[in-house]
């Protein structure tokens, strides 16, 4: 009940009543509605066999098999293909350079909208690997600005069910898995990722509904509008590099400068170094997904996905008077310098959130589930 209020007194505080997240319905499982009768349900204290035979109209007859089940296309994208509303994979499909700024998981929401909004940048990598932060505190700051320029991103603590889920459902759009060593791993990466039928991902995505009525409903439209970016960071990943890159669902791999250098004890510049960097270059360039790297490698052939300019933005400032940390007076004016042309180019999707004066389906439009 604690968090209904909250999110709703946050709605209103802060979207003046424009929010679709005012009630979690997270525990709800909404595809099931009350009737006064169920015609094809089991009788009480019936035993319908149903495992060998199905009910009358059914799709699927015969003993019931997982692997010959034919799907049905409750969720399938829209006729014609799913409307891209995020603009980070809008810019990434037009060729454009994504940037971003990294902000502790464990940071307060008036930093990260801060960022998120003054920053100029693509999209905010919120950082869970090398930071303490929780889930709770990850979604309290995406919550409060859910529509700033920048989207919310995420690096977690490796491919697992639990922190992708977390991820999504509270509201990534991109979504950073390291330490990719294997094949495998990527596999696993990308089931937890996406809705089948690409994926596994459970369909509880409430708070994930932030994004409101987008078009074409969220659970059949973000499979195509999800950013995954895969880190090759150690040699049995440069091993792999070919098949983690070729492995369906990845957007991008990403060439991890410091850990190349921790797993393969060479510093840049060394021709080990250089070719441990080239390998990932070369698997991205042949399974024909995006390069990502280290900010400093803007300008560096192919790569077109970085993290930075900056570091990580803890805020050095706090205002006495409220006790609220601030990011430093020159953080603009220092993304500017930085990012230079980039700065302020975030993608323009053509519906959606993101496209000035849209305005959501009505509710009985939707397509996505929100329990």
């Amino acid at each position: 009940m604690q968090s209904k209020v909250f999110l709703a007194t946050l709605c209103a505080a802060l979207l003046a009543g424009t929010c679709a997240f005012a009630q979690d319905t997270s525990g709800d499982d909404s595809n099931a509605t009350a009737q006064k009768k169920w015609p094809l349900a089991a009788k009480a204290g019936v035993d319908t066999h149903a495992d060998k035979i199905a009910p009358p109209g059914a799709v699927n007859q015969g003993a019931f098999n997982m692997n010959s089940w034919k799907r049905g296309h409750t969720f399938d994208p829209p006729a014609g293909g799913s409307p891209i509303w995020n603009p980070v994979k809008v810019k990434m499909m037009n060729g454009g350079k994504i940037t971003s700024v990294t902000v502790p998981s464990g940071s307060t929401p008036q930093i990260y909208c801060e960022a998120a909004n003054q920053g100029g940048i693509d999209y905010i990598w919120t950082e869970l690997q090398h930071n303490e932060g929780t889930w709770n505190e990850i979604y309290n700051m995406w919550s409060a600005c859910p529509h700033a320029k920048a989207v919310p991103g995420v690096r977690v603590p490796n491919a697992n069910e639990y922190d992708e889920q977390h991820a999504l459902d509270n509201g990534a759009l991109v979504l950073v898995i390291p330490t990719v060593r294997s094949v495998a791993e990527a596999k696993e990466a990308v089931k937890w990722a996406y809705f089948p039928p690409m994926g596994g991902r459970s369909a509880g995505g409430s708070r994930a509904e932030f994004w409101g009525q987008v078009p074409g409903g969220y659970h059949n439209t973000i499979n195509d509008n999800l950013v995954l970016v895969l880190m090759i960071e150690t040699l049995d990943g440069l091993r792999d590099a070919d098949k983690i890159a070729a492995t369906k669902g990845v957007s991008a791999v990403f060439a991890a400068s410091g850990d190349q250098g921790n797993f393969g004890g060479y510093k840049q510049g060394d021709p080990d170094y250089e070719r441990q960097i080239n390998i990932i270059h070369d698997a991205a360039l042949r399974a024909h997904v995006k390069l990502w790297g280290p900010w400093a490698w803007n300008g560096r052939g192919d790569f077109t996905g970085f993290q930075g300019p900056g570091g990580s933005e803890n805020g050095g400032l706090v205002n006495t008077a409220t006790t609220k940390a601030s990011l430093p007076a020159t953080f603009v004016a220092d993304q500017k310098k930085a990012l230079g042309p980039l700065y302020d180019t975030q993608g323009k999707p053509k519906t959606g959130p993101y496209f000035p004066g849209w305005k959501p389906e009505p509710p009985a439009r939707r397509g996505a589930p929100t329990g």
